[in-house]
């Protein structure tokens, strides 16, 4: 179980990581005019949005084995609400997803300043599912 437990944390942080950078990726896209840079951040945000993907699977999958084989939280009202987080960052990566590929087709609506707001999701979604963790309020 310890060793599941463990793999679940680095392979969250590194998750965390993709959720924390591509927005900011974003950011600098939504700035950007020359059509060289363009492509070589569209490059950076394609291969982090990979990676991002192909960490969050065994992520949640140690977090799924951690709940229902191990039996982590059973019976308690924090995980119900960890998991909702959870869900809701799924929703958020999945999103990310959405953007890049309207930034690929060169379709961007938004300004930086919306994309630098956006970029602050994740470390809500971060603190609540930390805190719900740890403290367990219910």
């Amino acid at each position: 179980m310890l060793w599941v437990k463990t793999f679940h944390i680095v392979l969250i942080a590194s998750w965390f990581a993709g959720l924390f950078y591509l927005p900011r990726i974003f950011v600098n896209l939504a700035m950007e005019t020359e059509p060289a840079a363009v492509k070589r951040l569209l490059f950076m945000a394609r291969k982090l949005y990979r990676f991002m993907t192909l960490i969050a699977v065994p992520a949640l999958l140690c977090g799924l084995w951690l709940w229902l084989v191990v039996g982590i939280g059973q019976g308690q009202g924090w995980i119900h609400a960890k998991v909702a987080v959870v869900v809701l960052l799924i929703v958020y990566h999945a999103y990310c997803g959405r953007l890049l590929r309207t930034f690929e087709r060169g379709e961007n609506r938004r300004s930086d300043k919306w994309y630098r707001f956006f970029n602050e999701l994740p470390v809500l979604g971060m603190l609540a599912a930390v805190a719900l963790a740890v403290i367990k309020p219910f």
